[in-house]
């Protein structure tokens, strides 16, 4: 993080725990009084941690590695008590909360370990001080909120690294799933096509119709393969929607006439006339609704029901996409709408998350119902163009 971010970031701290220059004075104070005393707490602090297996695996240097900690934790307490806490002060403290990730440390030992050593300076606090104990008390308090900064600040610190690593983690494994996938979607359609070419180039007086044949296998497994550089296209970079009413029943007559189910498939429509506009973008919505579609007619290569139904509910339009299909086991249905997760043989597993990624845009919503061997219903909800904040109907 920018250290004058970091540093503004401290400020505000400060002023939610009530922190005042009287503190970092009180501070100033005492530490002529502590710092013969903290050699001894530095001791404790690492003798403790050799009792500990957790906290001391991440040690790998020997007695020589100790010793230079042990400088190292003598000028962090010094820094501590100096009374001087500034951009500087507050950009090595975010270093310690990064090293810790680096060196592997649960943050949960760097918690108990500044317990440690708020015990040891308050209980050497108690046994030298000699004068006023409401003084006393005062200098006490202003330790303590000191400490809760310190800590507040490594936290943070520790949390940013770990999520950022986190994520960088994340990012490579699904780089490294989404390989695999478009690895597998493309290898067929290439093989096809790689055979069809072996004919055309070797085959001595193929046949005109043969020679038709192949060419429009390849150019079938070309269409495929570009709808898998589609539909990853799709989902890396959707476009912001456009929020306009527009005629649901129209979307749905379209989706249908662009995605062509068999004729073993029955479609049943449940529109009804008075149904109002929805507000959203007519084309994605298109998207939706045909991906939809072409995921119930893949759940009934024999044959089957299609319905669709749309209803108005509490300002908002819902529309039903209902098939009679092999249905989603209860144990993969919380993961159907995961990128790259597929129930299928064959296919990416982008449809259902495209489509839940475009609702989310345009501030809908996508659920499903479903059973093993009974079908299943997903249903699109969006708001209409008469809701509050949605513009005028149409």
């Amino acid at each position: 993080m920018n250290p004058d971010a970091l540093y503004s970031r401290y400020q505000e701290l400060q002023q939610y725990v009530g922190w005042t220059e009287a503190d970092a004075g009180r501070i100033r104070a005492v530490m002529a009084l502590l710092a013969p005393h903290l050699p001894a707490l530095i001791d404790d602090f690492y003798a403790e941690i050799d009792r500990h297996p957790d906290a001391r695996k991440v040690i790998t240097g020997g007695a020589a590695q100790i010793e230079r900690l042990k400088g190292t934790l003598l000028q962090w307490l010094q820094e501590l008590l100096s009374g001087q806490y500034d951009r500087d002060y507050v950009a090595r403290r975010w270093r310690v909360g990064w090293r810790h990730v680096e060196i592997g440390l649960d943050q949960v030992y760097t918690n108990v370990a500044l317990s440690r050593l708020r015990r040891g300076l308050l209980h050497t606090l108690e046994q030298q001080w000699t004068a006023d104990v409401r003084d006393g008390l005062a200098i006490r308090q202003s330790l303590d909120t000191l400490l809760d900064l310190d800590l507040a600040i490594i936290e943070d610190a520790y949390q940013a690294e770990y999520t950022a690593r986190l994520q960088r983690s994340e990012r490579l494994a699904a780089i490294g799933q989404v390989a695999g996938g478009v690895a597998h979607e493309l290898r067929n359609p290439l093989n096809v096509v790689k055979t069809s070419v072996y004919f055309l180039l070797n085959a001595r007086n193929p046949t005109p119709a043969k020679t038709t044949e192949h060419l429009q296998r390849i150019e079938r497994h070309v269409v495929a393969a570009d709808g898998v550089i589609t539909a990853l296209s799709n989902f890396a970079k959707l476009p912001v929607p456009g929020m306009h009413p527009f005629s649901v029943e129209a979307s749905i007559r379209e989706a249908l006439e662009l995605n062509a189910l068999p004729p073993t498939v029955e479609v049943v429509l449940d529109l009804p006339p008075d149904l109002p506009a929805a507000l959203a973008d007519a084309g994605q919505i298109r998207i939706v609704l045909g991906n939809l579609i072409r995921n119930a007619r893949e759940a009934m290569p024999n044959g089957g029901r299609l319905t669709i139904a749309a209803r108005s509910v509490e300002q908002s339009v819902e529309v039903a996409v209902t098939d009679t299909g092999v249905g989603i086991a209860a144990d993969q249905l919380h993961r159907i709408m995961e990128p790259l997760y597929s129930t299928k043989a064959r296919g990416m597993g982008l449809g259902l998350p495209i489509a839940r990624a475009i609702l989310d845009k345009n501030q809908g919503s996508l659920r499903v119902v479903s059973a093993n061997g009974q079908g299943s219903t997903f249903t699109v909800r969006l708001a209409t163009a008469g809701a509050p904040g949605g513009g005028p109907a149409s």
